[in-house]
């Protein structure tokens, strides 16, 4: 990589800002935020599209993917295995391609204005008084940079309509822990459908956009789908946390007929496209050894190990149970941070640009070992990105591993990370709620 230099320097920039504001409590304008997030964003983007260097998976997965759309063709099983999700963001780049931008600009245009969007996004998820705080150390965040503009990674757009979701489901006046539910017979639960309190009916159409916009993020990738149980818990009852999940199926379903609808696939070909981008373990490529338990168990090394996927699949649906669980009480956006943490601890394959998922929520209500974390991951994932990238071949190959290994002394800091002391419910400044009194539905 030609310019890690520079890149270095504006992500040591950033964090240097972060921090100081987080000491001495700036609260800038959005509009200072988003021309500081815009500035580093474009310059990161302008010297990553002039480099020698481009990402593989940009060239040979993202890029293959909006040329089968430019020519009418599926993107899915069009783009020689590299593309694994919903046609979505294919459209996108196929339009841009299609207006004749360079890839090296147009592929990490999506990525970049979701990101942007994401700053003020951020700031409304943290709320009340630190809302223009966690907006600006968003703006700052070295690794949200690194993935938009440097590797052109499709997570912020996953994260832009997975944040928005929550945003809605919260509503205007905030989360608050829904009332006991008296389910002594199965009838008590069928009543809250027909005759819903007061909450769940005024909580009807903030439940269906923030569905919405749920089905959105999994238009992008298939990951925020365990963002799901959080944005669920943001909505008062089960009559209006039903109707959002039926909202959040519409996006998928819609953007999958298309593919058929529009001609780019026989109807014939749905069956192979569903089990490429399928969520059960064995629908997962299983890549491991770039992360964690699996780098060390191969050396830091690719290994092509279904065994070791399978379980550690299964290994993160038992930690998504048990935080859903232990942090029952909890604000569901500190579930959420929870959840996606434990995945980076058991996942048993993992990119740089995974570590992203975690961070619009522990930047907007962090923890105490939040920014120790942020800078550990960051500086991690640097690594490979400015770093790495500097060699090829034998050369690389004899970096990779030891880079893939040493992920697992970041591992402390992610756990210390986690809401430990959060288990109950707080409101947006941090003050403890209650659980308001249950009110009789309307009959």
């Amino acid at each position: 990589m030609d310019y890690a230099i520079p890149t270095g320097i504006v992500l040591i920039i950033g964090v240097a800002l972060a921090i100081v504001a987080q000491w001495k409590g700036w609260k800038p304008s959005l509009g200072v935020t988003l021309a500081i997030g815009v500035g580093f964003r474009v310059l990161i983007l302008v010297l990553s599209a002039k480099d020698s260097w481009q990402p593989v998976d940009f060239v040979n997965s993202f890029k293959p993917a909006g040329e089968a759309i430019l020519h009418h063709h599926d993107p899915v099983l069009g783009s020689n295995g590299g593309w694994h999700f919903l046609p979505t963001i294919p459209y996108v780049y196929g339009l841009l391609l299609g207006l004749g931008i360079p890839w090296e600009v147009g592929g990490r245009l999506v990525t970049v204005v979701s990101d942007i969007v994401l700053i003020p996004l951020v700031g409304k998820l943290a709320g009340g008084s630190a809302q223009k705080l966690r907006a600006f150390q968003y703006a700052c965040n070295p690794l949200a940079i690194l993935v938009a503009s440097v590797h052109g990674q499709v997570e912020p757009v996953s994260l832009v309509f997975g944040v928005a979701a929550f945003v809605v489901a919260r509503g205007p006046d905030g989360w608050r822990p829904s009332a006991p539910l008296p389910w002594r017979r199965p009838g008590d639960l069928l009543r809250r459908f027909t005759h819903p309190l007061d909450d769940d009916r005024t909580a009807t159409a903030r439940a269906v956009w923030a569905g919405l916009l749920m089905g959105m993020a999994l238009c992008a990738k298939s990951w925020p789908v365990i963002l799901i149980p959080g944005m669920l818990l943001l909505l008062p009852g089960p009559r209006s946390r039903l109707i959002s999940l039926i909202a959040a199926g519409i996006p998928p379903i819609a953007f999958l007929l298309s593919l058929p609808i529009a001609g780019f696939t026989p109807w014939g070909k749905l069956p192979e496209i569903l089990n490429t981008i399928g969520l059960r373990p064995g629908d997962v490529r299983p890549i491991t050894g770039d992360w964690g338990w699996t780098a060390l168990l191969n050396g830091g090394d690719w290994v092509l190990n279904p065994v070791a996927l399978k379980i550690g699949q299964y290994m993160i649906y038992l930690a998504i149970a048990a935080c859903l669980i232990w942090w029952r009480k909890a604000d569901p956006i500190d579930v959420t941070t929870a959840i996606v943490l434990a995945f980076m601890i058991f996942t048993p394959r993992l990119g740089a640009q995974y570590l992203m998922w975690f961070m619009p929520f522990l930047v907007a209500r962090p923890t105490r070992w939040a920014w120790p974390t942020i800078i550990g991951c960051s500086a991690w994932a640097a690594t490979g990105y400015l770093v790495l990238t500097q060699f090829s071949g034998q050369e690389w190959g004899e970096l990779h591993s030891p880079w893939a290994m040493s992920s697992i002394i970041v591992f402390p800091l992610i756990i210390a990370a986690m809401p430990w002391a959060r288990r109950k419910g707080t409101g947006i400044e941090g003050v403890p709620v209650t659980a308001p009194p249950a009110r009789v539905g309307a009959s």
